[in-house]
């Protein structure tokens, strides 16, 4: 061995490298100038030769063995850098020509490992997991993690025969960040993170922010490229920057898209089952479900997590890959075709997403680098006990950038119209789900968790000056103040909350025999003391038709669905008159009678039954009204857009109360009657005289109704009711809601009887005295005859 090359070797560091230990190798492998020359080192285990050729005049420079397990090394003679490959000759008699790896910088700026430390680095998942791209003229792919207290990082894969000790990532500094560019790799790649911990023990992880996974059962990431998807939804996502939501309809259609459509489980040459042959693709799914939502006349679709998740039972709630679409339905591709063609279709997507919690799977983010780097390391603090699951520390800005790059990633890589933000009160309180002992109070003393509070301002904020016009929505079920409020008044800056509280009341009114309901007309208009306090989206969700709730059809009282269709159509018919955004769970729209599966399709054969078939038309017939009326969107948020005629009537279950504009002219009258009772002839006080026309009766024949009871065009009368001058008189059908357009008429003057002037009396003579009996007569006081009232 040549005497100066082996006084240049660091034989303690040599070892840490071959022992596969070596937070740095950088600091010895690759090309480093000295005195003597330039000094190429490099460890390929199983090569038994390695040479150095030189990019300009191709020379070659044979390396020299220092350690029987593939350490090599070289003294070029030159004073400055230059492009090499090395020539591998391997022990089974492969040869290869490879670029080092340790030949490239790293891409990180001093500056983005600051902004990362500091949790504000919006965009890091440009530069975490794993790119394909081109340095130097050197196509590969370019990986990086963070894994604060691990020992060494490597990124194993098929294409190292998962060795940990061939591609050992470099450490950047103190910032707990790895990175490494790997030549000659490509998209479609399987791969992982082999992390030892201080221990010593190596551990296989997915990549945190890999874009792409493995078919379950399999965990692997896989390499992929966003780049190259041709995204023609321009215009959309311009009128969308410019559109305030909170003034146009917003009638959305939450799906699981693993059950919404399915195929039949196919089977290989073997009779065995192919995994994930059961699912459609992204884009199979996407004409499908535009064309019926269309048709439907909804404007959003809200889809339950797509991110990458084990267990189809979770239904994505449970999320393992939160930069990756699962590969259920296809490649990430493939789900940027089903955006852009959703966008194309005029229809919006809102995806479901989970901040809140994560799995324990071995391979994910759990226990990450040995340590607790996501989750907290007391189980009081960092665990849910009932749900089995792990709780983020929000405390840790590396961690809450992680979340809202995440957020800002789906938004902006896949043109996402909106978050719905799962468990959001799970992240709010330190005791959710926890009895006493189970938690630790925060530093007042309270039960609050602040940190996470602050989390959601933060990303709250940064989410609306990055993605204009996409919204984010709370899943909060708590009276939690100020969750749509405004962060700069104490709020914590969601678009939207959902009305859980609105769900659970309306729900259970509605599951009361109609007969008892007349105890429980509180429940029935109790939503509107607190409705204008947020800024709701009332929900019949996933979440009411699972575990035994039964679905919305069965939840309605009725010895048979015919009645069962009635309550029903009542229940929606309030839902789509009461202010607030709208969701629908799939399969409720045709009064699915089974709960939802999610290993199952829809049972789209029961619209083959009339009474499934009104349904489905129903909800079609309210969703063109509510996209056609204004009063039913325009002022959703604001008081002004409401006014209760009568919501006292409880003995009869029936409400009236108007939806207005600023405009009299586009006001709507509803009626709302609850019980199985028509009243013929009912008043009802309307806000001015004129022409009221029937556009909308639950009870019409097309939907499954009697079609007997209907008012078509009245004017009103000039009688008072219910503290008003005019009113309408109506049939009420039973068990129905109607709604009235109402035109604005000048009202006639009323009859006025002019009173006669009396004649100025004439002086007569004075009579004779009036017998007695006349006089009895007079003096008796007049009777004024009863009146009785109309049977």
């Amino acid at each position: 061995m040549d005497k100066t090359l082996y006084d240049l070797m660091d034989w303690a560091g040599i070892e840490e490298i071959v022992y596969s230990e070596a937070a740095n190798p950088e600091r010895l492998l690759g090309p480093h100038v000295t005195e003597q020359g330039l000094l190429i080192q490099c460890f390929i285990p199983t090569a038994v030769s390695v040479t150095v050729k030189v990019k300009t005049g191709g020379k070659k420079y044979p390396m020299e063995q220092q350690d029987e397990a593939g350490f090599y090394a070289v003294l070029v003679p030159r004073k400055s850098l230059t492009d090499y490959t090395l020539l591998v000759t391997y022990d089974t008699g492969m040869t290869e020509e490879l670029h080092d790896p340790y030949a490239f910088a790293t891409l990180y700026h001093e500056a983005e490992l600051k902004r990362f430390e500091a949790g504000i680095d919006y965009e890091i998942y440009r530069k975490m997991g794993a790119h394909p791209m081109k340095i130097n003229g050197v196509d590969g792919v370019y990986f990086s993690v963070w894994a604060p207290c691990a020992m060494r990082v490597s990124v194993v894969g098929d294409f190292n025969l998962w060795d940990g000790r061939r591609h050992q990532m470099r450490r950047l500094g103190d910032s707990g960040v790895f990175d490494l560019f790997i030549p000659g790799l490509e998209k479609g790649l399987v791969y992982k993170y082999e992390i030892k911990n201080q221990k010593g023990e190596p551990m296989l992880k997915a990549d945190p922010y890999g874009n792409f996974s493995e078919l379950r059962p399999n965990t692997a990431s896989v390499v992929w490229d966003l780049g190259g998807f041709p995204w023609n939804d321009e215009a959309w996502m311009t009128e969308r920057a410019k559109t305030d939501s909170k003034t146009k309809p917003m009638s959305i259609y939450e799906l699981h898209l693993g059950s919404w459509m399915r195929k039949a489980q196919e089977l290989d040459e073997n009779g065995a089952e192919i995994v994930g042959s059961e699912f459609c693709n992204y884009r199979e799914i996407a004409p499908k479900l535009a064309a019926y939502v269309k048709d439907l006349g909804y404007t959003h679709i809200e889809l339950m997590p797509v991110m990458e998740h084990p267990l189809d039972a979770s239904w994505g709630y449970q999320v393992t890959g939160y930069y990756a679409p699962t590969s259920r339905y296809g490649t990430p591709d493939d789900f940027m075709y089903f955006m852009n063609y959703m966008h194309e279709q005029a229809i919006g997507v809102i995806l479901d997403w989970v901040p809140a919690h994560f799995p324990r799977d071995a391979y994910g983010l759990a226990c990450f680098d040995g340590t607790c780097v996501y989750e907290h390391k007391d189980p009081r603090q960092g665990a849910h006990p009932h749900w089995g699951t792990l709780i983020y520390n929000y405390g840790r800005p590396q961690v809450t950038n992680f979340l809202i790059a995440n957020a800002l990633f789906w938004a902006k890589e896949y043109h996402a119209d909106g978050i719905r933000m799962d468990a959001v009160a799970s992240m709010l309180y330190l005791d959710y789900g926890k009895n006493d002992g189970e938690w630790v109070a925060n530093i007042y003393g309270g039960h609050e968790n602040l940190e996470a509070v602050e989390f959601l301002k933060h990303l709250n904020s940064v989410f609306k000056k990055q993605a204009k016009g996409a919204v984010l929505i709370a899943e909060e079920s708590t009276a939690w103040p100020q969750i749509t409020g405004d962060v700069k008044e104490g709020g914590l800056g969601f678009d939207y909350k959902w009305n859980m509280g609105w769900m659970n009341d309306f729900t259970g009114y509605m599951q009361y025999d109609p007969y008892f309901r007349c105890h429980h007309y509180g429940e029935l208009t109790f939503s509107m003391l607190y409705t204008y306090s947020e800024n709701f989206v009332l929900v019949f969700s996933h979440d009411e038709v699972v575990h035994g709730k039964s679905s919305m059809l069965c939840k309605m009282p009725g010895d048979s669905y015919e009645v069962k269709a009635e309550n029903l159509r009542a229940a929606y018919g309030f839902m789509y008159a009461h202010p607030g955004k709208k969701l629908l769970f799939m399969g409720q729209e045709f009064a699915q009678i089974s709960e939802w599966n999610e290993n199952e399709e829809l049972p789209w054969d029961i619209l083959q039954y009339p009474l499934h078939k009104t349904m489905q038309d129903y909800v079609k017939a309210l969703n063109a009204l509510y996209r056609t009326q204004p009063a039913l969107y325009e002022k959703d948020f604001q008081p002004e857009g409401f006014e209760w005629i009568n919501c006292t009537s409880g003995s009869d279950n029936i409400l009236a109360f108007l939806r207005k504009t600023d405009k009299p002219e586009e006001t709507l009258l509803f009626v709302c009657n609850f019980a199985p009772i028509a009243h013929k002839g009912y008043k009802v006080g309307v806000p001015f005289y004129g022409k009221y026309k029937e556009v909308f009766n639950s009870d019409d024949a097309a939907f499954g109704g009697s079609g007997r009871w209907g008012t078509r065009t009245k004017n009103s009368k000039q009688e008072a009711c219910d503290e008003r001058e005019n009113c309408l008189v109506l049939d009420v059908p039973p068990m129905a809601m109607v709604a009235f357009s109402c035109t604005p008429m000048p009202a006639p003057e009323k009859k006025v009887v002019e009173k006669k002037t009396a004649a100025k009396p004439v002086a007569k003579k004075k009579s004779a005295a009036k017998p007695a009996a006349e006089k009895k007569a007079a003096a008796k006081p007049a009777t004024k005859k009863p009146t009785r009232g109309t049977k």
